[in-house]
Order: C-alpha cells, then structure tokens, then sequence
C-alpha cells in the first residue's frame, strides 16, 4: 500500500474574493481523507487591486508593460498566503498525528491565459512561499503542460475521477465547474475522461454587476436579479456566435476573451438575465461534443449556489442534475482540495494531465517542486 502524504492545497479563483485552503491526507492515487477545510477572504483594496489588474492585460505584452505592477501584487498575494498558511498550522493542533504536512499545492491568482501562446500566467512567487513556510511547496502548475503541447487546463479532472471513483458514481457522469470560467469533466466507462472549458462561467455576470453597482453589488445572489429580467435571445445569438463555441475540444479560455460590449443598451435585469443564459446555454451546448450525453451533472464552483444558473442548465438538459454538496462534499472546497491532491501528484512523479484532458502529447506530470526538506 502506497504511503500517505499529508497535503495543504491553496485556490484563488478568478473572482479574486480571498483563499480557499485544504488539508488532505492522500497517497496521490485513490485513497483520500479531507482533514479540513479554511477561507481567508482578501480586503476590498487587494480585490480592486487584483481586478484592476485582470483588466489591463489584454495579451501578452501587456505583461511585459505592467510587469511592474504584477511583482509587486505578486508579492503582497503570496504574503497573505504565507500568513494564511502559518495560521492555518498554528489553529490545526492535530496536525502532529498526520506527520506535519509533506508538501503545498499553491495555485496562485491568475491574471493571464493563452493557450496559443503557451503563456498562463499566475500570481504568487513559489520560492518565498516555501521559504517563508519551510514547507515544500508545488507551483506554476501550468507551465509543463503548455510547453508539450497541452491547454494548461483544466487541471482539476484527475480530482474529478477521484470522487467519482470514492462515491461509486454511475457512468456517464459529468462535473461542471462554474467559477468565472466554466469547465467539464465528463467520465464514462472504463474512466475514461474528458474535459474543456465550455464558456464564461460567473466572470461576465459578475464583472456586469459590480459595474453597474460601482463595486458595492458583487454577484448576483442566489441568481435573484437574473430571474427578474429577460433574456434577450439577439444579443445572445451574437455571444453565441464566437468561434471558440464550435471548436473541437479540447480548448480553454482566458476570462477577458469576451466583453460586456455585446449587452450595451439593455437595461441591467435583461443584461444579467442575458449574460447568465450565455452560460449556462454553452454548458449545456457543449454537452454535443461528447460521444453520449451524460447520466447525471454534478455542479461544483460559485455558480453552482445560482439557482438560475441551475435550473436553466437542468431543464435545458433534461438531465438529472445537482449541487456536489448533495454528495456530502463541500462545493467551496473541491478546488483547493485538488490542488493539494495535483501537489502530492507532483510530489511522487504522477501525471496530473493527459491528452484527453488537456490535449498535452503524453501524460504529464506539472508543477515546479521547491524542496524545503
């Protein structure tokens, strides 16, 4: 039996809303146990930091111009995590009955992804982390993947087929992850995976709102505002229109490839209810890329709380479909757990992409590994 490692995974979504933590125990195959789970939300002034940021790297040249002001972000993000991390050590008191923890899976905030470009850049300086932790400590795990050939994500199918394997699912089955990207793990017999991201998840209903509220409105909650509107199917048609929808997968995008420019015009409960049918249309679309339509969808991310979001995906598929939480899994966490789980992967040479999730040549084992001990 393969030795067990004691993992703390870290998530910033694309929302930039604080840190998801996890602590797992796993032996990077098959056998997990979630020993806790923690959030640290970031203040208003590193969010607008990080948002005001995100809008200003367009390509990838805009790294170069504000490469400046993206080391400096850089470092206070890491700092919160190290703060984050330490504290999480000093408040978990069993932590001596799992060894101390052997490594960190550290995502960090991204700002910037194209695939084309084999450039996915994210936020958060590995080296100071470990350092700062005295912890080994994974990171850039993208990077590997883009340079064989691969998207650079999604990473968090492996994790997927993980769950799907402990809560002896019935095949066809697929994951969606509606964080501001929205991505698919569909597993079938023998499995097999496949995964992309589909379309906008939360980044454009939530970049729409917080607009319009200079700020003070952050998401549309419960999907209340989107419910009062109506969707307006022409400018929908025109989202819909954008090639990346008809591209065969696997295929990712970047949460700036598409603008609010489309909306312009309409009044703000028709703008969400648009934006909000733009994504969960394309989830739902997207399912015609697979060879068989799945059994049951199991939504995880933000997006999943959006009972808009849910029931149109629902009766647009036709398809049973229900929150991970349902499962007896935190829905807040399934990233961060990931992440510790694609850390201890790393740790012991495991492949953590594969053609069929990523599109990379062979399967890869990602991530930099900074060995503190």
């Amino acid at each position: 039996m393969n030795s067990l490692y004691t993992a703390i995974g870290l998530m910033s979504g694309t929302s930039g809303d604080g840190i998801d933590a996890s602590i797992i125990q796993s032996d990077g195959e098959k056998r997990i146990n979630i020993v806790s789970n923690h959030y640290c939300a970031y203040e208003d002034e590193i969010k607008n930091e990080i948002i005001t940021l995100k809008r200003k790297i367009n390509n990838s040249k805009d790294l170069k111009i504000w490469s400046n002001e993206i080391d400096f972000l850089e470092k206070k993000i890491t700092v919160l995590h190290v703060n984050f991390v330490l504290k999480i050590l000093k408040e978990t008191k069993n932590l001596e009955a799992y060894n101390g923890v052997d490594v960190l899976g550290f995502h960090g905030q991204t700002i910037y992804h194209n695939a084309n470009e084999q450039i996915s850049k994210q936020m958060g300086d590995g080296l100071l982390l470990s350092k700062s932790t005295r912890l080994n400590t994974v990171f850039n795990f993208r990077r590997k993947d883009l340079l064989n050939g691969g998207q650079g994500a999604p990473l968090t199918p492996i994790y997927h087929k993980l769950i799907y394997e402990n809560l002896n699912l019935s095949y066809p089955v697929a994951f969606v992850n509606i964080g501001g990207i929205s991505n698919i793990t569909f597993i079938s017999k023998g499995n097999k995976i496949i995964s992309f991201d589909s379309g906008p998840g939360n980044i454009l209903i939530d970049r729409f709102i917080q607009n319009k509220s200079n700020g003070k409105i952050k998401y549309d909650k419960d999907g209340e505002i989107a419910s009062m509107g109506n969707c307006n199917e022409i400018l929908l048609e025109n989202y819909l229109n954008n090639p990346f929808f008809e591209t065969e997968p696997p295929k990712t995008l970047d949460t700036n490839d598409f603008s609010l420019s489309i909306i312009r015009g309409l009044t703000f409960e028709n703008s969400v209810t648009t934006l909000s049918e733009l994504t969960a249309r394309t989830i739902v679309d997207s399912l015609n890329f697979l060879k068989q339509k799945p059994k049951k969808i199991i939504l995880c991310g933000g997006g999943r709380k959006n009972k808009f979001l849910f029931n149109r995906i629902k009766n647009l598929s036709k398809i049973e479909t229900i929150k991970i939480d349902e499962e007896r899994i935190d829905g807040d966490f399934v990233e961060s757990q990931a992440f510790a789980y694609l850390a201890v992967r790393t740790l012991t040479e495991k492949p953590i992409s594969f053609p069929e999730t990523t599109g990379v040549k062979f399967p890869c084992v990602c991530g930099e590994l900074i060995k503190f001990k």
